[in-house]
């Protein structure tokens, strides 16, 4: 006869192992789910668990919401986390290389961006070490988008999953934007949702590389800095551009905003300066496509158009650095954000 494991840490150490035996893991312990853990979830939401909320076709495998907050409490959430990892999860789905990007060669990142009071509220951290580990809110949002992943599509890394190398970040880059200190409207504004509205943003990525500048207070050096960044040959794929945007600190954001400048005014000069002539892109290999905007011998432009250049303002104000990260492939931020829905504000 069997003997019952009464001890509650044995119990405990039982249940994870049983997740890793299912293939239910990232590679770390999870957080095992009980039906009431998920009805918790739900509550929070006014959400049907059985609603279907994305679906792969080809691999015949649809997600519901209860299927989520299944993944999101393994995460590590909190159950007022959910309403965010549902609307992240749909920012994610609004990105036009999503369907192709979780079985990609380059294993591309969801960054995600939380705007609004809801920041404070779930201390999701937008202020110094935005983009390392040590907040929940932040880990486990970002970490529930990949457990929904692999646990709702059945994607795992060898199997399904085609990243050549895989990005580190790949499943724990979520960051609140820095809103009390940026001189512009929030990301999700330009998302379309009014300001002061808790919503998320969601951009698909291939890396990220800082820039640190703290010895001028000249926004056309900066801006120049941030421009030789974006032209990076490497980040050049094929095709007719590259991409990048920027995670300003508040130094380098104020810098450029008591200058006068907007942010559509700092996409537009970074557009026409993010530049590398054509012979560069020849000597990398890459000058099969890369023709010129004016001529044949002239700078070619590396980013596909202002406005696809994302810029938001995250971290602390004690050094005056930022961020490029790449976006995956030519297309770039969808410009959708997704309004946070709880219970109590859709009844």
């Amino acid at each position: 006869m069997t003997s019952e494991v009464t001890d509650p840490v044995a119990q405990a150490k039982a249940a994870i192992e049983y997740c890793y035996e299912q293939g239910w893991t990232d590679g770390l312990p999870v957080v095992p789910a009980t039906a009431a853990d998920v009805a918790a979830c739900l509550a929070t939401t006014g959400r049907d668990g059985d609603e279907v909320i994305s679906s792969q076709p080809h691999l015949s495998r649809s997600v519901t919401v209860a299927q989520a907050a299944a993944n999101a409490i393994m995460a590590g959430c909190k159950p007022e986390y959910f309403p965010v990892v549902l609307a992240a999860w749909q920012a994610v789905c609004l990105e036009r290389a999503s369907r192709g990007a979780w079985q990609s060669t380059s294993g591309p990142a969801p960054l995600i961006i939380v705007n609004g009071p809801v920041r404070s509220r779930l201390g999701v951290n937008y202020a110094g070490g935005v983009f390392g580990p040590g907040f929940r809110a932040n880990a486990t949002i970002a970490r529930a988008i990949g457990l929904i992943v692999r646990n709702g599509y059945g994607i795992h890394p060898q199997e399904l999953e085609q990243a050549t190398q895989g990005l580190p970040g790949r499943w724990s880059v979520c960051i609140g934007e820095n809103e009390e200190m940026s001189p512009w409207e929030p990301l999700s504004v330009v998302g379309g949702v009014a300001p002061g509205t808790d919503a998320v943003s969601a951009i698909l990525i291939r890396t990220c590389e800082y820039v640190d500048n703290r010895s001028t207070d000249s926004a056309a050096a900066v801006l120049t800095d941030f421009a030789d960044s974006l032209a990076r040959l490497g980040a050049y794929v094929g095709g007719a551009h590259s991409s990048g945007g920027l995670v300003l600190g508040p130094e380098h954001a104020q810098l450029l905003g008591n200058a006068g400048y907007s942010r559509a005014d700092v996409q537009e000069w970074l557009f026409e300066h993010a530049v590398r002539d054509r012979s560069d892109m020849v000597a990398a290999g890459k000058g099969e496509h890369a023709v010129a905007d004016a001529d044949h011998g002239g700078p070619f432009r590396m980013m596909p158009a202002a406005q696809d250049i994302p810029i938001m303002v995250a971290g602390a104000a004690n050094a005056a650095m930022s961020m490029v990260f790449r976006p995956f492939g030519w297309a770039a931020w969808s410009r959708q954000s997704v309004p946070v829905g709880y219970a109590e504000e859709r009844s």
